[in-house]
């Protein structure tokens, strides 16, 4: 019998995103060596697409991303001069596949990497956490469907309960896989809402209050968005998994990527029931493209959680194990604006001989 065969869908963007995306296939490609066979289908989408044929991404290659591939490795995509009619970016795809594959739980690690410089005091000990971002309803479900005019503009915060009850069920879940907070390895799970203000955030904390119970296992946890910025900060090693409505899930996410060394180390997955693929959660940085600059851990880190889509656990974990000693050795280092010194393709060279 052979090898297992996985379908890989692959978008790679725009700006930095064909760099990018070329170093995690190449490392992704040796991870799973004697173990599996991926097998890349280019799809065309973003920025580019879009100035080309006024869509971010075809129905049909939405329709392969859906029903044949295995999982979907995207790189970052949109550029600033590439917009619609209403001013907004016209390459984003979040909304195109977000919603056009189910895919609900938008799960962001954010750990800190051995090795690597950040602005947090040392005593506060290490950063490993995930930030599970309800990723199909919230305040973007209002992408593109705001009304205003030159007075006023109103756009819709909507929750239902069916979202919500499913993004918090896989936020209890990944929480019972996890080994718990850095600070205590309790396995928790904190909701954070504005439920203090706005009626949806109240609704949303009302059906986890509702489903905590069903996890006797796992200890729940309360914070008001604004506090939770704070204790992102002032305290990381108390966090475990965090749940919490779109807009808020995008906001914290990059508060804790700051606080291990920048957006440049954390990838994501977009993942329903049927569907899931993975990116880093940063932009496209089209004024470094092709120069060899782009930080690419993030996404190597997104072929990792793609590995793990797959159950491929054993090449996945040797992925993250490889990026760590490649900056706990000093093979790796960042300048002031987390760009690696040796250049996007060392970087990926240096993680491929670690693997073992």
């Amino acid at each position: 019998m052979g090898l297992p065969r996985f379908r890989i869908g692959v978008i790679e963007g725009d700006g930095i995103g064909p760099e990018l995306v070329e170093a995690a296939l190449t490392v992704a490609s040796a991870a799973v060596e004697g173990e599996a066979v991926l097998a890349y289908h280019q799809e065309a989408g973003g920025a580019k697409t879009y100035a080309e044929t006024g869509e971010p991404l075809s129905a049909a290659a939405l329709e392969r991303i859906r029903s044949e591939y295995d999982a979907t490795l995207k790189g970052p995509v949109g550029l600033p001069t590439v917009r619609k009619p209403d001013g907004t970016e016209g390459g984003l795809l979040g909304g195109v596949l977000r919603g056009g594959l189910d895919a609900y739980a938008n799960v962001r690690p954010i750990a800190s990497v051995p090795g690597v410089r950040t602005p947090m005091r040392p005593d506060l000990g290490p950063i490993d956490y995930v930030i599970v971002r309800e990723n199909t309803e919230g305040l973007y479900l209002s992408r593109g469907l705001g009304v205003g005019n030159d007075h006023a503009s109103a756009d819709h915060l909507m929750m239902t309960r069916h979202g919500v009850e499913r993004v918090v069920h896989r936020a209890f879940g990944l929480a019972r896989a996890r080994t718990g907070a850095p600070a205590d390895r309790v396995r928790r799970v904190t909701c954070v809402d504005k439920s203090n203000v706005i009626r949806s955030y109240a609704f949303f904390r009302r059906i986890f209050t509702e489903i905590a119970p069903e996890y006797p296992d796992i200890e729940t946890d309360f914070r008001y968005a604004d506090a939770a910025g704070h204790d992102l900060v002032h305290d990381p090693g108390h966090f475990d998994v965090l749940v919490m409505e779109n807009f808020l899930g995008d906001i914290l996410s990059d508060v804790g990527a700051a606080t291990i060394g920048g957006l440049g180390l954390c990838p994501s997955g977009n993942i329903g029931d049927t569907s899931a693929y993975f990116e880093p959660i940063h932009g496209s940085a089209p004024d470094l493209a092709g120069q060899d600059r782009a930080n690419p851990v993030s996404q190597l880190l997104s072929a990792a959680m793609m590995l793990d889509h797959l159950g491929l656990a054993g090449p996945a974990g040797r992925v993250r194990r490889a990026v760590r000693e490649v900056f706990a050795g000093g093979e790796v280092t960042l300048d002031a604006r987390g760009r690696p010194t040796c250049g996007t393709r060392a970087v990926a060279e240096r993680v491929r001989k670690r693997l073992v």
